[in-house]
C-alpha cells in the first residue's frame, strides 16, 4: 500500500545532488517520488541514505519537477540538456544564489510548454540543521502560473516564509546581504583563529554567521560575488569606505607622544 501511495506522488527530478540537492531531497522525500543526477560517483551512498533512485540528466528531466542545484559554471549546459528533454507542463525551479544570469539562461533555452520560476532559499544545511520551518525562500515567477501552487506548498506544508520578488530585485539585495557576509567572513579567517573564550555576545553572533558560511563549496562565494551583476558595486562601496574608515582613524584618533619631564 505504502509503494502504491508512493508511486502516485509527483515526480521530482533533482539535477545535481550536491550538499543542497540532499537537503531537498531530506525534505520533499515525504511529498514526492524523488530522482536525482549529479556526475560524481561520491553521492551514491547519501543517495541510497535518503532513498533516492540516481539515474541519468535525460531520465531527471523528465520528472514533473524539476529542480535545478547545479553550480553556475555548468549552469546553462544543464538547462540546455534538460531543454531537449523535459515534457510538456513540466515545472522547472533552480535554487542558485543568483537569480538575473539564471533567469535569462532559462527564458531562452527552456520550452514554451515548460513553466519557470527562480528560487533562492536563503539557508543552506548549516543553517537548516535544526530544520527549516520559519526560514525563508525568494520566489520569483518567470513563465506559467504554477508559482501560486508552488508557493502554497512551500508556505502551507514546509512552513518556509516566501517571499515573492523579481529576479533583478533578489539580486541588487542579496549582493549586500549575501556579497557581505561572504567577504566579511573570508577576511574574518584569514585573520584567524579567531578567539573563542572571553567573547561578547555580538562576537558570538559574528561567528555564528561566519561557521554558517565557511564550509560553503567555493562555487557559492564566486557566484555571489561574481555571477551577481550588482555585487562589484557593493565590494567596491564596502571596501572604499573601509578604506576611508581606516584614513579617519588614522587622523582623528592619532594620540600625540607625551611629553617627558625629567626630574
Amino acid at each position: 500500500m505504502n509503494n502504491n501511495s508512493r508511486s502516485q506522488n509527483p515526480s521530482v527530478g533533482i539535477v545535481g545532488f550536491g550538499a543542497f540537492g540532499q537537503l531537498a531531497a531530506l525534505h520533499l522525500a515525504p511529498y514526492f517520488e524523488i530522482t536525482a543526477y549529479d556526475p560524481s560517483p561520491d553521492v551514491t551512498m547519501v543517495a541510497r541514505q535518503l532513498g533516492v533512485r540516481l539515474s541519468s540528466l535525460h531520465s531527471v528531466s523528465q520528472a514533473d519537477v524539476i529542480l535545478i542545484a547545479a553550480p553556475v559554471p555548468s549552469f546553462e549546459q544543464v538547462v540546455g540538456q534538460i531543454a531537449v528533454a523535459c515534457r510538456p507542463g513540466a515545472l522547472v525551479v533552480d535554487v542558485g544564489s543568483v537569480k538575473v544570469v539564471p533567469t535569462e539562461i532559462m527564458r531562452r533555452l527552456l520550452p514554451s510548454h515548460a513553466d519557470i520560476v527562480a528560487t533562492h532559499p536563503l539557508f543552506g544545511p548549516q543553517s537548516a540543521s535544526a530544520g527549516i520551518e520559519g526560514l525563508k525562500i525568494a520566489l520569483c515567477p518567470i513563465r506559467g502560473r504554477r508559482h501560486v501552487r508552488l508557493a502554497a506548498f512551500l508556505r502551507k506544508v514546509l512552513g518556509l516564509a516566501v517571499i515573492m520578488t523579481t529576479p533583478e530585485e533578489h539580486d541588487r539585495e542579496a549582493a549586500v546581504v549575501q556579497g557581505l557576509t561572504h567577504l566579511i567572513a573570508k577576511v574574518l579567517l584569514r585573520m584567524g583563529p579567531l578567539p573563542t573564550r572571553m567573547t561578547t555576545r555580538s562576537f558570538d553572533l559574528l561567528s555564528e554567521a561566519i561557521s554558517m558560511v565557511q564550509h560553503d563549496a567555493p562555487e557559492v562565494f564566486e557566484a555571489i560575488e561574481k555571477a551577481n551583476p550588482y555585487a562589484e558595486k557593493v565590494r567596491r562601496q564596502f571596501f572604499d569606505l573601509a578604506a576611508a574608515l581606516s584614513v579617519e582613524l588614522e587622523t582623528t584618533l592619532k594620540i600625540p607622544p607625551h611629553n617627558v619631564t625629567e626630574r
